[in-house]
């Protein structure tokens, strides 16, 4: 079982998509990217996706308490090699309860990754984001435009 149990944090924009990637695939990691975790939740109808989906039905956060099932779960299934979060913890009492409840099954949290970037950067980045209609490809106009 490994110790490189990270966290990735930063606004959007700022390539933690990008790092995430190059660390997956250099520590051989899973991945657990929290906003795909609900709507992969809500979207099977798991016990916890069923009752996700009302909070997110009505624009509200889900739950720590929630969230945090979802991602022990998803660490058992696939993490026993190491894991990258990314988009959970936000805050100090989310990293508090989830650093305990990986704790209790014997795990720690090794790091947390800071990927930060100027707002005038971010904002440049995510404002010349496109998807591509016809194969759902996430490109951008100045850094990797596209071929069509």
């Amino acid at each position: 079982m490994s110790e490189l149990n990270l966290i990735l944090l930063g606004p959007p924009g700022a390539g933690k998509g990008t790092q995430a990637q190059r660390l997956i695939k250099d520590f051989e990691l899973a991945y657990i990217p929290t906003g795909d975790l609900l709507r992969e939740h809500r979207d099977n109808a798991t016990e916890l996706g069923v009752e996700a989906k009302n909070y997110m039905a009505e624009g509200k956060l889900v739950p720590d308490d929630l969230v945090i099932a979802m991602i022990l779960e998803k660490i058992e299934e696939e993490g026993d090699d190491g894991f990258l979060l990314d988009g959970f913890p936000r805050n100090v009492p989310q990293a508090d309860a989830l650093a305990e409840e990986v704790e209790k099954r014997g795990r720690r949290l090794t790091a947390v990754l800071l990927i930060d970037a100027p707002d005038d950067e971010v904002i440049r980045r995510l404002s010349g984001r496109r998807t591509c209609r016809g194969c759902g490809k996430i490109w951008h106009v100045e850094f990797d435009p596209t071929s069509k």
